[in-house]
C-alpha cells in the first residue's frame, strides 16, 4: 500500500508541476497577446496617419500643379506683353525720328525736367512763347 501512495503522491506532483507548467505558459502567452495587441494597435495608427498623410499630399500635388498650370499662363501673358511694349516702344521711337518736331518737344520737355527755364527752352528748341509756357505749365500740374 506504500508503494501505491508514493506512486499516487508522484502523480499528484507530476500532476501539480504540469499544471503550473500550464499555467505559467498561459500566462506567458497572454503577456505575448497583449504585446501583439498593443502593436497591432500602434500599427493600425500608423497606417491611418500614412493613409492621411497619403492623401494630404495627393491633394497638395494637385494644387500645385493648378498654381503650375496658372504660373505657366501667367508667362505666357507677361512674354505677350512684353512683345507689345516692346513693338509700341519701336513704334514710338520711329514716329519720334519720322517727326523733326516731335525730337524738338521731347528735348524740350526734356529741358523742363530738368529745370531749364522759360527763355532757356525758347531760346534752345526755337519754340513759341506760348507753346514753352504750355510745357512749363503741363510740368508744374504733373509735378503737384
Amino acid at each position: 500500500m506504500m508503494m501505491l501512495w508514493v506512486v499516487v503522491l508522484a502523480q499528484t506532483i507530476l500532476l501539480i508541476a504540469l499544471l503550473l507548467g500550464i499555467y505559467l505558459m498561459q500566462r506567458r502567452s497572454q503577456r505575448q497577446l497583449q504585446q501583439l495587441q498593443q502593436q497591432l494597435s500602434t500599427l493600425n495608427q500608423a497606417t491611418a496617419l500614412h493613409t492621411q498623410l497619403d492623401h494630404d499630399i495627393k491633394e497638395l500635388r494637385s494644387g500645385i500643379i493648378g498654381v503650375g498650370q496658372r504660373v505657366i499662363s501667367f508667362e505666357s501673358e507677361l512674354s505677350e506683353q512684353q512683345q507689345q511694349l516692346h513693338q509700341l516702344m519701336d513704334k514710338q521711337q520711329s514716329l519720334e525720328l519720322a517727326d523733326p518736331d516731335a525730337k524738338i518737344y521731347s528735348r524740350a520737355m526734356k529741358m523742363v525736367e530738368l529745370g531749364a527755364g522759360l527763355e532757356e527752352i525758347i531760346r534752345e528748341c526755337e519754340l513759341p512763347r506760348a507753346e514753352a509756357e504750355l510745357l512749363l505749365s503741363l510740368h508744374q500740374t504733373k509735378s503737384s
